[in-house]
């Protein structure tokens, strides 16, 4: 029997800008993007007693809250925080998984007897991040990360959950399927079409009807049904290795000027490669999203004749895509990848001018690594600001690939 922890920050963004400006405490308060046309990455607790929720467009979160205050998402104080709170949860285990930007798992099985027991570790836990970041957060302990996320979620803000395996069957009885981690609205959906609402009813449905529907997907959900889940905390050192890496923008207003586009793809191309060239790898496959005004999203990508992880290559790979598209509507989204990654970067040049490319790559890489992306930029970017791209990802990590630090 294991003992699994899941820690969740409350409302994290939107604490942290509480935490750091003292006239936001106690008021609604919604963290967005830098632009008008970004939604809410998250809101303060004051203001989802008017249901502003993440997601939300901001004319809906104003007509909801009109005395909303809106503000800026600061992605590196918020990788900073999240960073220093992972590396005190690695005082009681070194099985931490971090789960996203502010949720992480913790297998607390070895640590018990070490630190007196999981609900002790939990409010040591809690009393030490309340104490240096002043934040506050939701934990819950049980045998598998499904039931200890679930647990987090009961007693919000601030609260702690144990729920126990033999208290598991009657919690689940008419919990709602969506209320599961792993289950998103359109599977709910297909779970509802088909009579299963409540994951009692989903843990009772046979288990080849469910296969026979969603493949290897149905063995899960029968487990999930039941309050079962063997999958183990991987932390950051044993993570499966990255397929891609990307970055999309949310435009400041729909574009259909090309030349407008490419000013935009040239600067998500530069940030892809930035960050493939810091880890040493390239790709071969360039993947390039497009995202109408209508919210109609499509992704189109094409293989490279050689591994990529050169920025000006990356944006001529997207624009040959583009340059393939017949653009139906005005684009609100533009998004670049790379993926087919391999290590050890680029190859050797062996021409003078390849060489003396890499050189310059290399020495405004070095610039902005030390002081701060876009120090050092393509002429053509300078219309363009860095600081529109606020959102980090869900895959955010502390260190490796898939950290992202933004504006």
């Amino acid at each position: 029997m294991r003992t699994i922890m899941h820690v969740d920050m409350n409302a994290f963004f939107a604490a942290v800008e509480q935490q750091s400006n003292p006239r936001l405490r106690g008021r609604p308060v919604a963290v967005t993007g830098s632009e008008q046309r970004t939604v809410i990455l998250t809101a303060s607790y004051e203001a989802r007693r008017y249901g502003v929720r993440t997601g939300m467009m901001l004319h809906e979160a104003r007509a909801r809250c009109p005395q909303l205050i809106l503000v800026p998402a600061h992605n590196r104080l918020y990788a900073d925080i999240a960073a220093r709170i992972t590396a005190l949860l690695h005082d009681y285990t070194p099985l931490v998984e971090v789960f996203s930007i502010d949720e992480a798992f913790l297998d607390l099985t070895g640590s018990l007897e070490l630190f007196g027991g999981a609900e002790r570790i939990a409010r040591l836990i809690k009393s030490r991040i309340k104490a240096r970041f002043g934040l506050t957060c939701s934990v819950g302990i049980a045998p598998n990360k499904l039931l200890a996320k679930l647990a987090s979620e009961m007693h919000k803000p601030d609260g702690l959950t144990v729920l126990h395996a033999e208290e598991a069957p009657a919690v689940l009885e008419t919990l709602p399927v969506q209320e599961l981690c792993g289950i998103g609205r359109r599977l709910q959906k297909q779970l509802n079409d088909r009579g299963i609402f409540t994951c009692g009813q989903l843990g009772r449905t046979p288990r080849e009807r469910l296969v026979r529907r969603f493949g290897v997907v149905g063995e899960k959900l029968h487990a999930m049904g039941r309050g079962l889940d063997p999958a183990p905390v991987v932390p950051v050192t044993a993570s499966a290795p990255v397929k891609s890496i990307g970055h999309s923008l949310t435009l400041r207003e729909d574009l259909s000027d090309r030349r407008q586009i490419s000013r935009v793809l040239l600067q998500l191309a530069e940030m892809v490669g930035r960050r493939a060239r810091r880890h040493g790898l390239s790709g071969r496959t360039v993947t390039l999203t497009v995202r109408y005004a209508d919210f109609t999203t499509f992704s189109r990508q094409q293989q490279q004749s050689a591994p990529l992880a050169h920025g000006p290559a990356l944006h001529a790979a997207a624009l040959r895509i583009l340059d393939s598209l017949l653009l139906a509507q005005p684009v609100r989204l533009l998004g670049v990848s790379l993926s087919g990654l391999r290590q050890d970067g680029e190859q050797l040049p062996l021409l003078a001018d390849d060489h003396r490319r890499q050189l310059l790559t290399g020495a405004v890489d070095t610039v902005n690594d030390r002081f701060g992306e876009f120090t050092v930029m393509a002429a053509s970017l300078l219309e363009q600001s860095q600081r529109e791209c606020r959102v980090i990802s869900p895959a955010w990590r502390p260190q490796g690939v898939r950290q992202v630090d933004i504006g």
